[in-house]
């Protein structure tokens, strides 16, 4: 198992990859998402592991049920029971922040950019799920928003994004670049290839700066490039990585 983990003044942020769980195929190995099909006890096995690995506590973790949208949710501890086993019982939200140190906060991706924030002087930290349509429905300003109103200040918020798919492999139709970059201008870009596309990482980030966020970060992996991750573009049927933040 290998794990993105960097800590800065007590806040601590993690990235997994598909490596080390105990997932069958599609969803090899590493699978962290409950809503993808796989085997509920090798997902409960997996946010163990990554847990025990992380040294924190899988009942101690916050999981979304994530709809591509920019509602935020503050959470001072887990859903419920099922939270070790399934996101079937939390709410609708792409986005939770939380004033509990010591909660870690986690987002489910497979191309979709995972934002995570933490203000380490308020002990506050926020996590955010930004697709396409997290993006240009504003959920990165919600989120800091959110913490703001808990008593984070932006100009402390440290933020990092984790793997996703990058603008050079992000291919759409013209007219959804168009309507995106209408919204968020930074996200405008072209494949590789020469084919429209969007760059939600670099959208995420010029939205962090508007909201007043300076101190950002950005994994160098691309999911769609990358076979130690999880890639829904590339393979439809696939498991999900998980980012994870909490404050000491």
């Amino acid at each position: 198992m290998t794990l993105e983990h960097h800590s800065e003044s007590g806040a601590h942020f993690a990235f997994t990859d598909r490596w080390g769980g105990v997932s069958a195929v599609p969803y090899e190995e590493l699978n962290l998402g409950g809503a993808v099909g796989d085997d509920p006890a090798a997902v409960r096995a997996n946010r163990a592991a990554a847990a025990k690995a992380l040294g924190i506590a899988p009942d101690r973790v916050v999981w979304m049920n994530q709809v591509h949208g920019r509602d935020v949710a503050v959470v001072d501890g887990p859903w419920g029971p099922d939270q070790a086993g399934g996101i079937k019982h939390s709410p609708a939200v792409d986005a939770v922040v939380t004033a509990r140190r010591g909660l870690a906060l986690a987002v489910l991706t497979a191309d979709c950019t995972p934002v995570l924030l933490a203000d380490p002087v308020a002990g506050i930290a926020g996590a955010a799920h930004a697709g396409r349509p997290g993006l240009v429905a504003g959920v990165v300003g919600a989120a800091v928003e959110a913490m703001v109103s808990l008593g984070a200040d932006p100009a402390r918020i440290v933020a990092r994004t984790g793997p996703a798919v990058c603008g050079r492999c992000y291919e759409v139709p013209a007219e959804m670049r168009a309507a995106v970059a209408e919204v968020v201008p930074a996200a405008y870009a072209e494949t590789s290839w020469g084919t429209p596309a969007v760059d939600v990482v670099a959208g995420v980030h010029a939205q962090l700066v508007e909201a007043g966020v300076a101190d950002t970060g950005r994994s160098p992996f691309c999911t769609l490039e990358s076979r130690d991750h999880f890639s829904y573009r590339r393979d439809r049927t696939t498991g999900r990585l998980a980012g994870y933040v909490w404050l000491d």
